[in-house]
């Protein structure tokens, strides 16, 4: 039997609006991106928004008691594959910024990530950036009724090693909905016609992290910043979808 709980037209048209602030605060956020901004400013300017909406910040306070994450957003440069914690380090022309955005509303949860380009990036960098986000876009035409999870992580597990890139594995997409993370999980990684069947109701994120060389991670003492073990730099992209009896929708566009 699926632990998947499938969502009710209610709770569907609950999380849209709660897409739909993640998705406007990335928009209030993007003029900010630039250099000399500090993660700190882009830290405040997300929570203001996301507060003013009546909404409360998802990551602030998530996790252990003992290390509970200390900020709203996510805020991954360069070499930084995801869970950075945003703080005085500036912005620099040729950097990159995964940006990962959580928000609680009316009782459901939205969740995407989007990474920006800072200025003027090298040549590979830009396509690192390109070809993550064409791994998102081939992971999700794959989400569709009758499908199956091992179908979005062979297409973008594909896509990604084709241009000689390497797939983040110990870190996945995942159901969403009352809580931040619930069943299914979501592997960026695998084989066609594997894992759980698609059926219409199911509420998951799909958000691979795609690294410029190796795909090997190393956590950091402070148990959040998740970085490449060669250092190379990672880009991530993420949607919050649902299925859909004809295919999909995305709820953070």
């Amino acid at each position: 039997m699926s632990r998947v709980a499938l969502k009710s037209a209610r709770e569907i048209e609950l999380m849209r609006r709660a897409g739909a602030l993640v998705a406007d605060t990335f928009r209030v956020l993007e003029p900010h991106v630039k250099p000399g901004a500090t993660l700190a400013d882009l830290d405040r300017i997300a929570e203001e928004h996301i507060r003013k909406a009546g909404a409360v910040p998802a990551y602030l306070g998530y996790g252990p008691k003992s290390n509970p994450f200390p900020a709203t957003i996510c805020a991954s440069i360069n070499e930084v594959i995801c869970h950075g914690i945003p703080g005085a380090q500036e912005l620099k022309d040729g950097d990159i910024v995964g940006v990962d955005i959580g928000v609680l509303m009316n009782g459901v949860y939205g969740d995407a990530c989007t990474t920006y380009t800072v200025g003027q990036v090298r040549p590979e960098v830009a396509q690192l950036v390109n070809t993550t986000r064409q791994c998102l876009e081939a992971g999700l035409a794959q989400c569709k009724p009758g499908g199956r999870t091992g179908d979005i992580g062979h297409a973008i597990q594909t896509l990604a090693e084709s241009r000689g890139l390497g797939v983040v594995r110990e870190y996945t997409g995942h159901g969403i909905g009352k809580r931040l993370h619930e069943e299914p999980t979501i592997y960026h990684w695998g084989a066609r016609y594997t894992g759980l069947k698609l059926q219409p109701g199911m509420v998951f994120t799909v958000e691979p992290m795609i690294n410029l060389g190796t795909p090997e991670t190393q956590l950091l003492p402070d148990g959040w910043t998740v970085v490449t073990a060669d250092r190379k730099p990672s880009a991530q992209f993420e949607h919050t979808l649902v299925i859909t009896p004809k295919g999909h929708e995305i709820l953070t566009l």
